[in-house]
């Protein structure tokens, strides 16, 4: 095999080091491909786009920039199969061949967001429909319905010429399942599935018009065939189970190609599929159970670079397997599809780079390499302009390929670690979306309220689901567990009694797993272990003062108005730690916060939207409480700390996000990686948007 000596070549050429495969927890490394660098830099790349005698050109400039990966076929459907049952994978040969040429490996994306207009114009059926029943039509993309069999039929059918083709092949690292999972089907075989989804879950109609409350508004129901498909609007228990269908459903979308793939691969090729952050059309938790590794689409949604946000958004990719991941794709300056597509600052595309590595990502992938002919992405950034020439954003690229280089086998290896998990649930999200009675009250906006002061004092936070093993953690915040299940509670319970510190926030334990009100109460089967509930909650359009062991606050969108019920020896236990201000006469001087020691831990509730300065007030003591210090002391604001560590060796990542320089004092000699690596430097200087990557022995 011509191409993996090759490779073989290029792996020493690194020094990389082999590996075999391992469990899904045993290394960082992303992928089992063994001769690749162990820290990728790439971009998708779109050759049926483009004459095969620009190829070449491409690539050449990609091995120029230290591009070592590159994604390749994810809408390339008609020009893989042209019509229907005649294949051309010729143009695809050579392309992968071309690429190996040139020390770039490949990830391939099944075609299956785009389909070919011979397949939607012959089997209309294919086509999904609007809530609204309204078919789409083809001439863009995500136009297909997840539900329609024969869909997947030509799905599965495409996916398995390409396994059997590719499945081998040295220079393919993995493979990733369509683009972008997105909009679901209303049409009659959607239907037909939620109905006999809700039957085999319900067993009997009677047992769901007992579980839905259909009595209210007459909606009781006969049959299966009688229930609505609505995504808004609707019994909040029919629309919670609507989106777990959808969740189930994409996630058999996916098994059906996983199933073409899986018996025609190498076992070191990775089945993937690119997400996209704060997205809530399904349940990830679901879908990355059957997935390799996780990965996600990493693009600034407004004119500000977020720091705090878009790391976020990493640890939250990262949760899904709870080991590293891919950025598949990532702006190389600015997009097309926001109202003004301002660009990120110069100097930008290396730090936010070099945040998704801090965060625990393997790979960091531009979209996309070359700027379309055509198409309605002409205006998105890209490396090379249509003219077949790098633009400013490619020399950033090519010093960033550079330091990946430098870095990657001290990198390998390693992950992030956390004492600090903050859960986020998709069935809560849904339930506070559904009803937010307070028009402000995101749930997305109050897990970052949590999320900003813990991840910039503790330097490390891990995002989880309500049902991910806790134990490794000495604090636990579900900031609005809104529905929450008898077994969710025994496990967070068993945290706590095992010496952990759980924080609730408002809204939690509000509903029970058929999205209706706990009849026990807020925090529905928590409150005993809590001694305390919540008697009544209050949306507000104005702030609310705030008293007591933190000082002065307040609090806005949202109140809860919290009342002790412990008695006796137990009562001794739970303190209050906040109580409103004056206010609407209902929350004047009633308990906001409240904390009970149990066990060998605490469980708190918080049943306000604090403001900033007292929720930085609040997460300082939660961490002092729970025994947490950063990672890093004495860091200025705007520099961000990022650990990834093994047995052997500590890897921090420290990022200006500010346009101040600053001077940052070590507390041990380190080696800078992107200096001169046989030098130990006792501080680092970091100019605006600079970043430093040290390499240490654990203490």
């Amino acid at each position: 095999m011509p191409s993996l000596r090759r490779f073989l070549c290029f792996a020493a050429a690194f020094g990389i080091v082999f590996m075999g495969s391992a469990g899904p927890f045993s290394r960082a490394q992303a992928t089992n491909f063994p001769v690749k660098p162990p820290i990728l830099l790439g971009a998708a790349w779109y050759p049926e786009q483009w004459p095969e005698s620009r190829w070449n050109t491409d690539l050449n400039l990609m091995e120029k920039a230290h591009i070592h990966l590159v994604r390749v076929g994810e809408f390339a459907w008609s020009t893989m199969e042209p019509t229907e049952g005649h294949y051309n994978f010729a143009w695809l040969d050579k392309a992968i061949a071309m690429a190996a040429q040139h020390h770039i490996c490949v990830v391939l994306g099944t075609p299956s967001a785009a389909p070919p207009a011979w397949l939607t114009s012959k089997y209309p059926q294919t086509l999904r429909v609007s809530e609204n029943g309204v078919r789409a039509q083809h001439g863009n993309r995500q136009q297909f319905s997840f539900t329609d069999p024969l869909y997947r039929k030509f799905v599965y059918n495409i996916v398995l010429q390409m396994a059997r083709r590719y499945g081998h092949n040295p220079d393919v690292v993995g493979w990733q399942l369509g683009n972008e999972f997105a909009a679901p089907d209303f049409g009659p075989t959607a239907q037909t599935q939620f109905h006999a989804w809700l039957k085999n879950k319900y067993g009997a109609i009677a047992n769901l018009n007992q579980k839905w409350a259909t009595a209210y508004w007459s909606q009781t129901y006969n049959n299966f065939n009688q229930i609505p498909v609505r995504a808004d609007h609707e019994n909040p228990a029919l629309l919670l189970d609507w989106k777990r269908f959808v969740s189930d459903t994409w996630k058999s979308y996916a098994q059906n190609q996983i199933n073409a793939l899986r018996p025609n691969i190498d076992p070191r090729q990775f089945i993937t599929t690119n997400t996209m952050g704060w997205f809530n059309g399904f349940n990830e938790y679901e879908l990355h159970s059957i997935l390799d590794i996780a990965a996600w689409d990493d693009y600034i949604s407004t004119d500000h670079y977020d720091y705090l946000d878009n790391g976020a958004r990493h640890d939250l990719t990262r949760g899904y397997k709870r080991k590293n991941f891919w950025v598949m794709e990532t702006e190389p300056a600015f997009v097309n599809w926001r109202k003004t597509n301002t660009p990120l600052k110069k100097g930008q595309v290396i730090d936010m780079a070099w945040q998704a590595i801090g965060h625990g990502a393997d790979a960091v992938e531009y979209w996309q390499w070359r700027s379309a002919p055509n198409g309605q992405e002409e205006y998105h950034g890209t490396l090379i302009g249509a003219d077949g020439k790098p633009v400013p954003a490619y020399w950033q690229i090519k010093k960033l390929g550079k330091e990946f280089n430098e870095t990657g086998t001290a990198l390998q290896g390693t992950t992030p670690h956390s004492q600090v998990a903050i859960i986020n649930d998709y069935d809560s999200r849904w339930a506070i979306n559904f009803q937010r009675h307070s028009a402000k009250f995101d749930p997305v906006k109050e897990m970052l309220a949590f999320y900003d002061p813990l991840r910039t004092m503790s330097q490390a936070v891990d995002i989880v689901s309500a049902q991910a093993p806790l134990s490794s953690y000495k604090l636990v915040v579900a900031p609005a567990l809104n529905v929450l299940t008898p077994a969710e509670a025994s496990h967070l319970m068993n945290y706590v009694k095992g010496g952990g510190h759980l924080i609730l926030g408002p809204r939690s334990g509000m509903k029970n797993i058929d999205n209706g009100l706990n009849p026990q109460g807020q925090p529905g089967p928590l409150e005993p272990f809590l001694g305390a509930r919540v008697e009544q909650s209050y949306a507000l359009n104005y702030n609310v003062p705030l008293h007591g062991f933190f000082g002065y606050g307040k609090a806005n969108i949202w109140a809860e108005q919290l009342t002790v019920t412990a008695k006796g020896s137990a009562a001794k236990n739970v303190h209050v730690l906040e109580r409103y201000g004056r206010s609407n006469g209902w929350l004047d001087s009633q308990p906001a916060i409240v904390t009970h020691s149990y066990g060998s831990g605490s469980i708190t509730y918080v049943g306000a939207w604090l403001n900033p300065p007292l929720m930085k007030k609040f997460a300082a003591w939660a961490l002092r409480d729970a025994d947490i210090h950063p990672i890093l002391a004495n860091i200025p604001t705007g520099v961000e700390v990022c650990r990834r560590s093994n047995a052997a060796k500590d890897i921090f990542i420290l990022i200006n996000h500010s346009t101040l320089t600053h001077t940052i004092r070590l507390p041990r000699p380190m080696f800078n990686l992107l200096g001169n690596q046989s030098v130990r430097v006792s501080a680092v200087t970091l100019r605006k948007y600079g970043v430093a990557v040290l390499e240490t022995s654990p203490k």
